[in-house]
């Protein structure tokens, strides 16, 4: 398994708990403490000798910030991605797994059980580029045959921060549990899963990740008590993007200044 963005947050959980199950190869953007191949993945040529004799590839690296210029999310998150698919496909990788975020549906008004069918609704240039990605990644499944699974990520952290990640945190084990699902499932072609724990108040369907194998075990209700209320958190809750989605971050069609 080659592992892109090793020395991230998700990369980090990731390659400490599934390196005993997989023989695992690690892609990093700089040096790091632990063995990787270190290149950046906006140069097709540099990452391909990373690829060559591994069987499966999990896709974690990006810019890791929601709000994100342009140049820097299409150069990152967007080409670095077209280039993992096709490196992939270059050295024969059978299955991808890429770190997709709620993100690509952000500007989806929020519902009690959001359903992986949802037509895509960015709602910011980082989410943007994970549609582009996710639709590249199918189009990659569809002509050369890949077993490809994206998972729309919700609130990675070590435990809820706020009310509305009470409903979208994804733990820690739970990220690990279901990257090792995405990796096992027998014949997945392309797929789409909701990366949450089982959280009680949770907004998003699990059903798709449970028929590949993911069967979440933690609970962000555990940590209710103490995750302090806010003014904003009713705001928060209104799209699936939470405040990604809201008028801070909007902008006029035209600026009118230029």
């Amino acid at each position: 398994m080659l592992l892109t963005g090793a020395e991230g947050t998700i990369g980090t959980a990731v390659r400490e708990h599934l390196g005993d199950r997989f023989e695992l190869v690690s892609l990093t953007l700089t040096p790091q403490r632990f063995p990787s191949h270190v290149a950046d993945i906006s140069d097709l040529g540099a990452i391909q000798p990373a690829f060559e004799g591994v069987e499966a590839v999990v896709h974690l690296a990006a810019s890791p910030a929601i709000e994100t210029p342009w140049d820097e999310v299409l150069r990152n998150n967007l080409v670095g991605s077209y280039n993992v698919f096709e490196a992939a496909r270059r050295a024969g990788v059978s299955r991808v797994v890429f770190a997709s975020s709620n993100h690509a549906v952000g500007r989806t008004p929020r519902s009690d059980l959001l359903e992986v069918g949802v037509p895509p609704r960015a709602d910011t240039f980082y989410g943007t580029a994970k549609v582009a990605a996710e639709a590249l990644l199918q189009l990659y499944a569809d002509r050369h045959g890949l077993d490809a699974i994206a998972c729309r990520i919700g609130s990675f952290t070590e435990r809820p921060e706020n009310a509305r990640a009470l409903s979208t945190w994804l733990s820690p084990d739970d990220c690990v549990r279901m990257v090792d699902a995405a990796l096992t499932a027998p014949a997945p072609g392309f797929a789409v899963l909701y990366g949450i724990s089982a959280n009680t108040r949770g907004w998003w369907d699990l059903e798709p990740g449970r028929r590949l194998g993911y069967e979440p075990a933690d609970d962000a209700e555990e940590f209710a008590a103490d995750v302090p209320a806010s003014e904003q958190d009713h705001a928060d809750a209104a799209y699936v993007g939470g405040p990604y989605a809201l008028d801070a971050f909007y902008r006029p069609a035209v600026d009118r200044q230029s």
